[in-house]
């Protein structure tokens, strides 16, 4: 495929990438595509690349189906897996840069380019035995932990709260639904958010549709409330407007409270990093855990994660060639689309204010995503 503004000199290509999510793959797949002798190193403390945006699915296919091996990418585009957790920060950085080196584990690694590419964690509360987040549901099959926890229950009804009004409490809410219904589990739901609406951050038609299936589903709903705590078989609330207290019966509580990004980068129109004023020219950052100084989108999406990725690999690849002529990030997200089960979704699709749902929307969604795993495979479908 051709790149344009992208004229190779034959000096070899050194590119160390830390993170193997969404972005840092996204960069990892493009490099190569361009320079089949890059050598190329992944850092990323996982032996696995995580599909976070389909996890809510393992209600209803193996967890194995989101965890790639890096073993088995490592095979396909010819890299370097390093597992190690790295920390750092701007001064570090700025070493980095000048030092052409990283240390990594017990071994020093040279390059030529460096992409910070560490995405965004999710934010935690301690947890008690009947109080579950992301972290389980990455370690453990969905309907192993959810049986577990409701046969463990003292109540024929069992009580399951979701504690979260965005998009990933709505997921798996909804999985929960469609999981307990098909395998004829008596349990009874229900959503709490600290918001008066659900999916607030986007067009409030999207949390109406949202909130009238979850009546469907007999989902109760408790809005205006935060989270603060569980004691034996009850949830502990605090109202949002009067700070009041209140209790109810919760055998499971599920925590999807947001994202955290520890350090977000900031960055210049062409992803390279900018720290304390200074640009990196050989530092460049993408996904959740970097901010664009530019008119492109900076949402914490997957889709704006492979955006950026592969911006940053294109502007990787020109920096290094004859001409360092970059490209500009002007990325603007096409949609974003909420799955409710199987076989319903609800979002937007070019405008926010053109909102679509039901099963139409569903498979749109289906299809985003299979251009996703299409790019791990190999095939490149994503248009510059």
């Amino acid at each position: 495929m051709f790149l344009p503004l992208y004229f190779p000199s034959k000096a070899a290509l050194k590119l160390v990438i830390i993170g193997g999510g969404y972005s840092g793959l996204s960069a990892l797949i493009t490099i190569r595509e361009y320079r089949p002798d890059a050598e190329i190193v992944l850092v990323d403390r996982q032996p696995y690349h995580l599909k976070i945006t389909h996890l809510h699915e393992s209600f209803r296919r193996p967890l194995t189906d989101f965890k790639v091996p890096f073993s088995a990418l490592e095979k396909r585009f010819n890299f370097r897996h390093v597992m190690a957790d790295l920390t750092f920060d701007d001064s570090t950085l700025k070493k980095w840069q000048y030092d052409r080196v990283i240390p990594v584990g017990q071994e020093v690694v040279g390059f030529d380019y460096l992409l910070v590419a560490t995405g965004a964690g999710f934010k935690k509360l301690e947890k008690s035995r009947q109080v579950i987040d992301l972290d389980d549901f990455i370690e453990r099959p969905a309907p192993e932990i959810l049986e577990e926890h409701l046969a463990a229950a003292n109540s024929s009804m069992p009580w399951i709260t979701a504690v979260g009004g965005g998009a990933t409490g709505i997921q798996y809410l909804f999985e929960i639904a469609h999981f307990a219904r098909e395998r004829r589990i008596p349990c009874r739901l229900r959503l709490v958010s600290s918001e008066q609406g659900v999916l607030t951050q986007f067009d409030p038609k999207l949390g109406r549709y949202a909130e009238a299936r979850m009546a469907d589903l007999g989902i109760e709903y408790v809005p205006g409330h935060f989270f603060r705590g569980q004691e034996a078989d009850h949830v502990v609330l605090e109202s949002a407007e009067t700070g009041d207290l209140s209790e109810l019966d919760s055998h499971l509580t599920l925590l999807f409270i947001g994202k955290s990004v520890g350090l977000r980068l900031h960055a210049n129109f062409f992803g390279q990093v900018v720290a304390d004023g200074e640009v990196l020219d050989r530092i460049f950052t993408a996904g959740d855990c970097s901010y664009y100084r530019s008119l492109g989108s900076n949402a914490m999406t997957a889709q704006s994660a492979v955006r950026k990725g592969k911006l940053a690999a294109r502007n990787i690849l020109r920096h290094s060639g004859l001409v360092k002529l970059l490209e500009p990030y002007l990325h603007r997200d096409l949609g974003y689309l909420i799955s409710l089960g199987p076989q319903d979704s609800v979002g937007w699709l070019v405008s926010e204010r053109n909102v679509v749902a039901g099963f139409p929307a569903a498979v749109v969604k289906e299809l985003v995503e299979a251009q996703y795993d299409l790019l791990l495979a190999g095939i490149d479908t994503y248009i510059l």
